[in-house]
């Protein structure tokens, strides 16, 4: 199962190549049409304050080849000491497009879109990314800080006419992506935390969403980073980092 796990994750993006941890994601219902959105929580509360990671899920649309991911990256406070959470949209589909003002055409160098989004808001919160058809193959991310309550649009963009729903398995990841630019020593990754909850859809037949264990992958730091994982209620907690 872990081979085959890897072996999907090396061949789904160049973003997840140099990603520390990952994780499965399933849904037990499979509508013909796909998902029409899907929520994803995180809650990155032993993040440090400071830029370099992304906690992230994939998710794959029925019709075309490439993936999209959404998540949160941690940041520098902001103005007054207040946290800032950084929110990600993005698709590596070509001959896709945009108008948001919040999104720019290509994805990690490769063609695509993607959004995202600055916003003030608590480490300690969960917070919901929502991705939700708006109509045909336009399709939405936004934040939830659910906690407060608060709502943030992340961005949007339109795939090409052949993309149908979302297909109800993938994987996610955690990364630091500071590595992806250069050698690197396996014991300077900071530590880390977070946690990554089960996945739902409002979707008709969609049944209900699971989050598998995640587990360590990669070559040069494989068993050094001081990876560790705990079942929580609805989700994991992931841990890494010194």
């Amino acid at each position: 199962m872990k081979l085959i796990s890897l072996s999907l994750m090396a061949l789904a993006s160049p973003q997840i190549a140099f990603s520390l941890v990952g994780n499965g994601w399933k849904f037990s219902g499979n509508p013909s049409g796909g998902l029409r959105d899907v929520t994803f929580p995180f809650k990155m509360d032993g993040a440090a304050h400071k830029s370099g990671y992304y906690f992230a899920e994939q998710f794959n649309f029925q019709g075309i080849s490439k993936v999209a991911y959404c998540g949160i990256q941690n940041r520098p406070n902001g103005t007054g000491g207040k946290s800032i959470v950084h929110a990600v949209f993005s698709t590596f589909q070509g001959n896709s497009t945009t108008q948001d003002r919040n999104c720019h055409a290509g994805a990690d160098g490769g063609p695509g879109v993607s959004c995202a989004v600055d916003f003030s808001g608590s480490y300690n919160a969960v917070y919901n990314i929502v991705v939700e058809q708006v109509q045909g193959t336009t399709w939405k991310g936004t934040a939830i800080n659910t906690l407060t309550g608060e709502s943030f649009h992340i961005g949007s963009w339109t795939l090409p006419s052949t993309a149908g729903g979302i297909k109800s398995s993938q994987v996610g990841f955690v990364e630091y992506y500071p590595w992806n630019s250069g050698r690197h020593q396996c014991h300077d990754l900071p530590r880390t935390a977070v946690t990554m909850f089960d996945p739902y859809s409002k979707t008709p037949g969609a049944g209900t969403g699971r989050i598998n264990k995640p587990y360590e992958y990669g070559e040069d730091c494989l068993g050094k980073v001081d990876f560790s994982t705990q079942k929580v209620t609805n989700g994991y907690r992931i841990q890494c980092g010194f």
